[in-house]
C-alpha cells in the first residue's frame, strides 16, 4: 500500500482517487476551496463535477497542503494547468528531496511555452516528475468503465512502480520515455477538440469531424516530433487515441465550448456556460507560439485562435481552410512518373 495525496480535487483528481483507493492505497485529496473539500468529506460525491460517483468514507480530504504532501510516496498533481504553477509554488517548502510527483493535467504554459512537467520541474528542482495521459474521461473512470492510459516517466523503473499503483482490471496502463510526446498530444488535442466543437456547432457533419481528426493528429504530431517528441507517441494512446475521444465526446469540455461558439457564443461565453477550466482555449495561443518558434504549419490551431482572439466568424474560418492552396496529403509517397 501507499501514502498517495491527490493534489487538486476537480472532476479528474477525484476520479484519480477513487481509482488509486480500489488499488489498496492510502488516499488524501487536497483543494484550495474549503466548501469543495466540506462536500467531499460530508457528501463523499463531488455533486458539481463528477455526481453520481461516491467515494468511500474513509477517503481524507484536506486543505492543508503541508500535511497533504509531506511524507507521501506519491503526489498526484491534478489541478487544472492554469494553475499547475503556482500550486507547485506552494508546494516548494513542504516538498522532500526525490519526491515523486506525476501530472495529470494537460495543457502548455501561454507564457513560457513550456509543458506542465517543465514547469514542474522549474518550480520543483527537487522532485521526481513523470506524466499521466490518455483517452479518460473522468466521468466514465469514476464509474468504473474500462480505460486505457499512458505513463511516460524518464527512468523505466519509475514507470514500472507507477504503472503497478495505478494499473487494474479496468484501468489499463502503458508506459513510455516519451514525456514531451505525451504532454504534447494531451495539450494540443484540446485545440482542435475546439475545432471539432465549433464544427458541430455549425451543423456539420460527420466528414468534417473526421477531417479535423485526422489532419489535426497531422499538425500535433509535425509539432511535436520538430520539437523532440516520437512519431509513434502521436499515433498512440495520447496522440489520436485522445484526440478521438476528445473530439467526439459530450464529456468534452473543450467540445461543448466550441460547440457553443460555433453557435454563436464568444469565447467567454462559450466558457462561463462550461463552467469549468477548458484547457484548450490556454493552450491555442502557446500553440501558435510553438508553431512560430519551430516554424512549422497549424492550419487548424491557426484559425482557432483566429476565432476565440481575433473575432473572425466560426464560418469563415471553416471557408478559410477549405480554400487553402491545393496539396498533396503525404509528400513522402513518390509518383510512378517522377
Amino acid at each position: 500500500m501507499a501514502e498517495i495525496s491527490i493534489i487538486g480535487a476537480g472532476s479528474w483528481g477525484t476520479a484519480l482517487a477513487k481509482n488509486l483507493y480500489k488499488n489498496g492505497h492510502h488516499i488524501t485529496v487536497w483543494s484550495i476551496m474549503e466548501s469543495e473539500i466540506e462536500m467531499l468529506r460530508t457528501q463523499h460525491e463531488h455533486t458539481e463535477k463528477l455526481p453520481g460517483v461516491k467515494l468511500p468514507e474513509d477517503m481524507g480530504f484536506t486543505t492543508d497542503l503541508r500535511s497533504a504532501v509531506t511524507d507521501k510516496d506519491l503526489l498526484v498533481l491534478a489541478v487544472p494547468s492554469p494553475y499547475t504553477r503556482s500550486t507547485a509554488r506552494m508546494m516548494a517548502p513542504c516538498l522532500r528531496e526525490g519526491q515523486l510527483i506525476i501530472n495529470a493535467s494537460k495543457g502548455i504554459e501561454e507564457k513560457t511555452l513550456m509543458t506542465m512537467s517543465q514547469v514542474i520541474e522549474e518550480e520543483l528542482p527537487q522532485a521526481e516528475v513523470a506524466v499521466l495521459s490518455g483517452p479518460s474521461h473522468a466521468e466514465e473512470v469514476g464509474r468504473g468503465l474500462p480505460t486505457t492510459i499512458v505513463v511516460g516517466a524518464k527512468k523505466k523503473a519509475t514507470a514500472e512502480y507507477l504503472q503497478n499503483i495505478f494499473m487494474n482490471e479496468v484501468f489499463r496502463v502503458y508506459i513510455s520515455p516519451d514525456i514531451l510526446g505525451i504532454e504534447l498530444g494531451a495539450a494540443l488535442k484540446n485545440v482542435v477538440a475546439l475545432a471539432a466543437g465549433i464544427a458541430d456547432g455549425l451543423g456539420y457533419g460527420d466528414n468534417t469531424k473526421a477531417a479535423l481528426i485526422t489532419r489535426g493528429i497531422l499538425e500535433i504530431s509535425r509539432l511535436g516530433v520538430a520539437m523532440g517528441g516520437k512519431p509513434e507517441t502521436f499515433f498512440g494512446l495520447t496522440g489520436i487515441g485522445d484526440l478521438i475521444v476528445t473530439c467526439a465526446s459530450m464529456h468534452s469540455r473543450n467540445r461543448r465550448a466550441g460547440i457553443l461558439i460555433g453557435q454563436g457564443y464568444t469565447m467567454e461565453q462559450a466558457m462561463d456556460e462550461v463552467k469549468m477550466v477548458v484547457e484548450g482555449v490556454y493552450s491555442a495561443r502557446a500553440a501558435m507560439g510553438l508553431a512560430e518558434k519551430y516554424n512549422v504549419q497549424l492550419p487548424i490551431i491557426e484559425q482557432v485562435n483566429e476565432v476565440l482572439f481575433k473575432g473572425r466568424s466560426a464560418a469563415d474560418a471553416v471557408g478559410c481552410l477549405m480554400l487553402r492552396d491545393k496539396k498533396i496529403e503525404n509528400p513522402l509517397i513518390p509518383w510512378e512518373d517522377e
